[in-house]
């Protein structure tokens, strides 16, 4: 299977119509943006106008942009570089009333091709790995407002004597992968303040994401059958899930919030 068939591939397994393409759910999106209305008063102030400006960087087919868009006036710029996910994004922001105030923007990440201080709220859930933790951070400050604030959700170790398999697991999937503090010391040498970081419940890796992630894995091995290479990629994201199974006490996502300095 070459590189394009492959990516290909990976877009029919994360299909569009998955309720979530990563970890999250409505409870911590909502609780996220609570302490950051806590936190930044310009945004409290602005929450209610249609002056403020958020982006959702990666923002795949927008189960959190809509939230955004429920809970902010103003506008949501909705990045992603994959236009079925946006075009499904807009399809639900439709059936919840909320499309007026979203503008889908396709661009890669690593060239989002946005004015500088331009941004009250930046928003990114599981994608800013693409681009790098740090590369990200820094190319996000640019783009906010003085004293504009930003979520971002990282996977990071929780426990360090994590079993060796599950090291080794995470090691060839995402060598950058680090541990929370290290990551609080990152937000603040890319110059920002630390507002608050949770971790995101069990809850919100199985409830929208792997359950309904495992039934299209079991529909894709039907379909594929008599394909060994796709039967492969399909065996080796059966083995991340299993691995979150057996592992999830030492690791998971981590909600950062933080304000630019």
């Amino acid at each position: 299977m070459g590189q394009q068939e492959a990516i290909q591939f990976l877009y029919e397994i994360f299909d569009a119509s998955l309720p979530r393409l990563g970890p999250g759910n409505k409870a911590s999106t909502i609780k996220a943006i609570q302490i950051l209305l806590r936190a930044g008063r310009t945004l409290e102030k602005q929450a209610n106008t249609p002056d403020l400006k958020i982006l959702d960087v990666g923002c795949g087919n927008g189960a959190q942009t809509i939230e955004l868009a429920k809970h902010f006036e103003g506008t949501v710029v909705a990045l992603d570089n994959h236009r079925p996910f946006l075009m499904e994004l807009m399809r639900r922001a439709r059936a919840e009333g909320v499309a007026d105030k979203i503008r889908p923007y396709e661009k890669d990440m690593h060239n989002p091709q946005l004015d500088c201080n331009s941004f009250h709220l930046i928003w990114s859930e599981g994608s800013l790995y693409v681009i790098g933790f740090t590369e990200g951070l820094s190319v996000c400050r640019d783009l906010l407002v003085p004293g504009g604030l930003m979520a971002v959700s990282e996977l990071c170790w929780l426990k360090k004597a994590a079993p060796a398999e599950c090291r080794r697991f995470l090691a060839d999937e995402y060598p950058a992968m680090t541990d929370v503090p290290t990551n609080l010391s990152h937000i603040r040498k890319c110059g920002y303040d630390n507002v608050g970081y949770f971790v995101l419940p069990e809850a919100a890796w199985w409830g929208d994401y792997y359950t309904p992630l495992e039934k299209r894995l079991t529909l894709l091995e039907y379909r594929h059958r008599k394909d060994p290479q796709r039967l492969e990629f399909i065996k080796t994201v059966k083995r991340e899930i299993n691995i979150y199974r057996r592992f999830s006490d030492f690791y998971g996502y981590v909600f950062y919030l933080m304000q630019r300095g």
